[in-house]
């Protein structure tokens, strides 16, 4: 399969064009910066861009299976890069005529929200209203883009993340009140829930949770 990645120099991002290339899919990395892409393979297209560029969007996504999303910017940085950037690409995707869009926002709000019972104290009252905040609003808004879309898409809400190794053994899709859950995961585990997405209808038009 064709696909192109946004957010591909970001620790998740390089997470999925890695394990993308090793199941066989042809990739276009989409960066700001391509020399962050330490990875060389003869699948791997690289393109240079910027998120807020239309043209170069569009130049990314024409001809692709899918794309998938996982652009970012740091806790405490103020802007709408996630929800901005992913109504340029979903405008892009439009045009374009490609359908299929996986998308990773997070864990913690909207109807997600319980989730955080589970977490610890600090976080859940001190990071969360006051870190998090403006990055947790910009997800939400990066969502309502996604659903309002003409696409078919998932959202994938993944817990904390960590760069611990992969596992392949995750939970996904529970309620925001499962008491089990351990509101974290590897972003190696994210990244392989969302390429399994390319070859499931299960969460076309939903929004699972991804954790331990």
């Amino acid at each position: 399969m064709k696909l192109v990645v946004f957010g591909a120099t970001g620790a998740t991002g390089k997470e999925i064009v890695s394990q993308a290339l090793a199941k066989g899919h042809t990739v276009t990395a989409f960066a700001r910066d391509p020399s962050k892409i330490e990875i060389k393979h003869p699948h791997l297209r690289i393109v240079k861009g910027d998120i807020f560029d239309t043209n170069s969007i569009e130049k990314a996504v024409e001809g692709q299976d899918a794309v998938l999303n996982a652009i970012g910017s740091p806790a405490n940085k103020i802007g709408t890069i996630r929800s901005q950037g992913t109504y340029n690409i979903i405008k892009a995707m439009e045009k374009k005529g490609v359908k299929r869009l996986i998308c990773q926002t997070s864990l913690g709000y909207g109807d997600s929200v319980k989730t955080l019972d589970r977490t610890p104290f600090i976080f859940k009252y001190i990071i969360v209203p006051f870190i998090l905040k403006k990055g947790f609003a910009d997800h939400a808004l990066q969502e309502s883009y996604v659903k309002a879309s003409q696409l078919d898409w998932t959202i994938v809400r993944p817990g904390n993340l960590t760069n611990d190794a992969f596992t392949g053994k995750y939970k996904h899709g529970f309620p925001a009140n499962d008491q089990t859950i351990k509101v974290k995961i590897s972003r190696a585990d994210v990244a392989d829930f969302m390429l399994q997405q390319l070859s499931s209808t299960q969460y076309i038009f939903q929004n699972p949770g991804i954790s331990y």
